[in-house]
């Protein structure tokens, strides 16, 4: 083989080794995963964890793990205008998770990552009353997904490794102390770029 054969070959593999390092990994193990893959909620951490093909099928259906990781469900379902003024919370971009202990907590994105705090939990069964869509949302790892900044009108039911990619594109674009130009248009389209699935 030629020098310069053996050279791009170095290199290629080089490049294969970079990719595959820091291709993202199964949190159980360590398998690498593709882009699109499973999560699992950890209950015990309350933290959302990548999963391979195999090890989530461990715990599909409520499985193995003695309840210590639950699928995160896929389905995404866009919600007529929900009131969530009587929540409480003065904020536009919001996410609120019911909880198995019957707790609801309410999330928004900040340069610094999520802030949390608790909502009143006889509020959200009002507005569970009110949009009965709401009572289907499967506590931990589903939430209301909420924009409503700039006149927007955004109600969704998604899992909650979708409200984590939010907050992620809030960290990586805001600038500044009020979050620059790039964060407000970042955000809408993430939100155009949500597709309903069952």
């Amino acid at each position: 083989m030629s020098t310069d054969g053996a050279l791009a070959r170095l290199i290629r593999t080089a490049a294969d080794a970079t990719a595959t390092a820091e291709a993202e990994k199964c949190d159980l193990c360590a398998a690498p995963v593709p882009e699109e893959h499973v999560h699992l909620y950890a209950t015990a951490e309350q933290e959302v964890r990548c999963a391979c093909g195999p090890c989530s099928v461990l715990f599909a259906d409520g499985g193995g793990g003695q309840g210590r990781y639950r699928p995160v469900p896929r389905r995404r379902i866009r919600l007529p205008k929900v009131d969530t003024e009587v929540l409480g919370v003065p904020v536009g971009l919001v996410f609120f998770i019911p909880r198995t202990d019957g707790t609801v907590t309410a999330e928004g994105p900040s340069p610094a990552g999520a802030m949390r705090w608790e909502v009143d939990a006889a509020a959200w069964q009002r507005m569970v009353a009110a949009c009965p869509q709401l009572a289907s949302v499967e506590p931990d790892v589903e939430a209301l997904l909420v924009n409503t900044v700039h006149g927007l009108d955004h109600h969704w039911i998604v899992p909650v490794d979708d409200c984590y990619r939010m907050v992620a594109v809030v960290r990586r674009e805001w600038r500044g102390l009020s979050g620059g130009g790039r964060i407000w248009p970042a955000v809408e389209r993430f939100f155009e770029d949500l597709t309903e699935r069952s």
